[in-house]
Parts: C-alpha cells; structure tokens; sequence
C-alpha cells in the first residue's frame, strides 16, 4: 500500500531534476522529488520548505538598512507533496524593527506559518565577540554515511561530512548540495544553508528509527543568526535531548565556514513505533 501511494504521490511533483521547486508565479511553486521529506514519501522535507519560504520572504522584503535576524516556523500539519502557495505580509511594520510572515498552503489549508523580525544594521564592529566555538571545517573532516539512515529525496540531494567524537545525541557535521532552490534561478547563499537547517534533527539521532524504535519529528524551527552566513557547506555542532514526558529538543549551533553565524532549537514529539 505504501509503495502504490508514493507511486501516486511522485506523479504529482514536478519532474525537474536540477532543483527543489519549480516556480509556478504568484507564489506558487510544485516541488521535486529531492523536497520529498524522511517520515512519510508524500510530505516534503521540512529543510526543504524552509528555505523556499526563506526565499519568499526575502524577496518580499529584501535586505537593505533591515536584516532577517529571526526566523520562526511553526509546523502545523502534513506539507503535502506537489503544488502549493506561499503568502506574505508585514505584521508589524518599522524603519528599525520590522516583522514579516509568510503562510504555506497546500490542499486547502494552511501547513506551515513562518515569521522573521527585520533589525536594523549599524557598525558594531568594534565590539563584535561571541562564545559560540569553532568546529573543524569540512575539509578536517571525514565523509558522513549517517546520511544514509534516512529514506526520501531530500536527504538524497545531500553530502556530509563528520568530525571526530560523533555519537548518538551530540556530533558535529557539514552538510551540502548541489541543488538550486527554484529551478532555472541561482540560489543565494542565505537561502541555500537555511534550506538544510531542519536536518539537523537527523544527524546524530538519540535513539533509532522504524520497527520497535521511535519517531522524533519536529513542530517547529527556529533560526536566530547574528551573522549572515556565506558559502555553500552548512556546519551543524549538535545535541538532542529526549524528556521523561515525551518531548525532546534539538539544539544546534550553526556555521558556515567563517566560523559560528547563529543557532538553531526544534522541539520534538517522541513517540514509540
């Protein structure tokens, strides 16, 4: 039964094979089969709609005195496979301080609800510092078959690498693809390594997946960056948390291969198979 729905499902994307989505105007997209998600053939990968919305919401208010410094999505059922609409609109409107939203809807209602605050750039230079630690780039590490856990087509379109020490519950990883986000158009940097953030939920999972283990997705995503990331390889310094209640979380610090540029929190709903 399975294999005949996502047989279904796969006639339905696009048959563009250089990208995740293909742009159909107005907001409208269909996505590949390299946006197909992990947990079910028929939903896209949440990394994936990610940065289609970062895309969106960038265009709808590109940066200029203002940067997107937060990004919120919350998660709120199946992101189907297929043609969908993104809109977007100013929530909270300012010439220091600006909120934007996007909607995805797909099938009639709404599945995933993003946000992101716009601050205003000034020279800080002088004072920049951080805590956030370095981890070896992706040229000190080794090539990552962790990947390799996980079915679907985004994970598919994805290259890793792995530093030493990784383990179940904590690991460091680079991730990379050679994928445009819409087809026909080139992919911004910003746009590239946000769209592969909710992988981190993936990388270094605590406990396994399928027949008598357990399922761990995330409701949401949060992206906080006070730098704005560079460069095609997106490093993930991760940890995974599981409660005695069910709920998890996946924390991550981001980098690019500057070094640290922000963090990334999923909460988990865990459930046993």
């Amino acid at each position: 039964m399975q294999s005949e729905t996502s047989t279904e499902q796969t006639a339905q994307l696009s048959e563009l094979t250089d990208a995740y989505y293909e742009s159909l105007g107005g907001g409208r997209y269909r996505s590949t089969i390299h946006a197909q998600g992990a947990w079910d053939p028929r939903e896209q990968h949440m990394a994936a709609v990610t940065g289609i919305m970062v895309r969106e919401l960038r265009m709808f208010r590109p940066d200029g005195d203002l940067r997107m410094a937060r990004f919120s999505f919350d998660i709120l059922g199946q992101i189907p496979g297929g043609e969908f609409q993104i809109e977007t609109r100013v929530l909270r409107p300012g010439r220091t301080i600006e909120l934007v939203e996007a909607t995805l809807s797909a099938g009639g209602r709404t599945a995933v609800r993003a946000s992101a605050w716009r601050l205003q750039l000034t020279d800080t230079s002088a004072i920049a510092a951080g805590e956030d630690e370095r981890i070896p780039g992706p040229e000190e590490s080794e090539e990552f078959d962790g990947l390799g856990l996980w079915p679907g087509g985004y994970i598919a379109s994805l290259g890793g690498r792995v530093a030493s020490g990784h383990r179940a519950g904590n690991g460091c990883v680079w991730l990379k693809n050679s994928l445009e986000m819409v087809s026909g158009e080139k992919t911004d940097d910003v746009v590239r390594l946000l769209g592969m953030v909710d992988a981190a939920n993936g990388i270094a999972p605590r406990e396994k997946t399928g027949p008598g283990g357990f399922m761990f997705p995330n409701v949401d995503l949060q992206i906080h960056l006070y730098r704005q990331p560079v460069g095609e390889w997106l490093g993930l310094d991760n940890s995974v948390t599981f409660g005695a209640d069910g709920v998890g979380l996946t924390s991550s610090v981001l980098h690019d291969v500057q070094g640290p540029f922000g963090r990334a929190e999923q909460i988990l709903t865990i459930r046993a198979l």
